[in-house]
């Protein structure tokens, strides 16, 4: 018998065994980023948090975000339907490449999701970040719990259209109820 027995291979070294561990993920981010749909579809990179990838990109959102909310409406309707379209190209793309629906390092969706729901963010009482922080809680509050339609488009709908469609409905439904909260104050 030629196998040699694990007593035979030296031990690994610290530094070792954190190469072997992070070569199929270097492999994977590699993949995913090897084209600018890539770098679109993670949110920039935002997408390969370790943990809570979709949160992180409905966080990281916000930095565009406070440019767009500067636009008249008809402007930041236009941008997020051009987002959209581009989010369902390159989730399409990058799903395309790694043959996984919806895998958790797409996050162009939350980007889509939370500019829905901040749309119009209403001037209500209180202080301007708490309105920001209610619609990116809202939204994703539906992003999670995915009432229909949005259980709807997360199950059925598949490739780039079904990734972006769901975190679209979330933040249709995050809008609305901060929209009736903010007329609410208003009246």
């Amino acid at each position: 018998m030629n196998e040699k027995s694990p007593k035979d291979h030296p031990p690994l070294s610290s530094e070792d065994v954190e190469e072997l561990l992070e070569a199929p993920w270097r492999e994977f981010a590699r993949s995913v980023l090897s084209g600018v749909d890539g770098w679109i579809a993670s949110g920039f990179g935002s997408g390969f948090a370790p943990i809570a990838s979709g949160t992180v990109g409905s966080a990281v959102a916000l930095l565009p975000w406070l440019l767009l909310r500067e636009l008249p409406s008809w402007g930041y309707l236009t941008v997020l339907i051009v987002a959209l379209g581009v989010g369902i190209w390159a989730a399409q793309r990058v799903i395309d490449r790694i043959h996984v629906q919806d895998p958790g390092v797409i996050v162009w969706d939350e980007f889509i999701g939370q500019w829905m729901a901040l749309f119009l963010l209403p001037a209500g009482p209180g202080p301007f970040w708490a309105w920001v922080l209610a619609g990116f809680l809202l939204f994703r509050v539906f992003d999670v719990i995915k009432p229909w339609p949005v259980s709807w488009a997360d199950k059925r709908v598949k490739g780039g259209l079904g990734t972006m469609l769901d975190d679209l409905f979330a933040g249709i439904y995050a809008f609305v109820v901060l929209q009736a909260v903010g007329w609410y104050f208003s009246a």
